[in-house]
């Protein structure tokens, strides 16, 4: 917990269809407050096949929002692409 957030990370996600619990190895990478799921990047740019990953995520965990950031931009404002409502 940092400055009164509520932050767990590497948190496993399973795939569950027809009452059936699958554990397919999806990992969140941040998940803050339980709410907001963050992924972190470091690659020359974001594509298509990283927001299909928060899609899923969001799809798995009925959540609402997701940001990818991109470490690997010299400014952090700019590394924070989107939001995916």
């Amino acid at each position: 917990m940092k400055e009164g957030l509520i932050v767990k990370h590497r948190v496993g996600l399973p795939l569950i269809y027809d009452g059936l619990n699958f554990d397919v190895g999806y990992r969140i990478g941040l998940l803050v407050e339980n709410k907001v799921i963050v992924e972190i990047k470091s690659v020359e740019n974001l594509a298509d096949v990283h927001l299909k990953q928060i899609l899923t995520y969001l799809r798995l965990s009925e959540l609402k929002v997701g940001i990818p950031v991109n470490f690997n931009n010299g400014n952090i404002s700019e590394a924070i692409f989107y939001e995916v409502q």
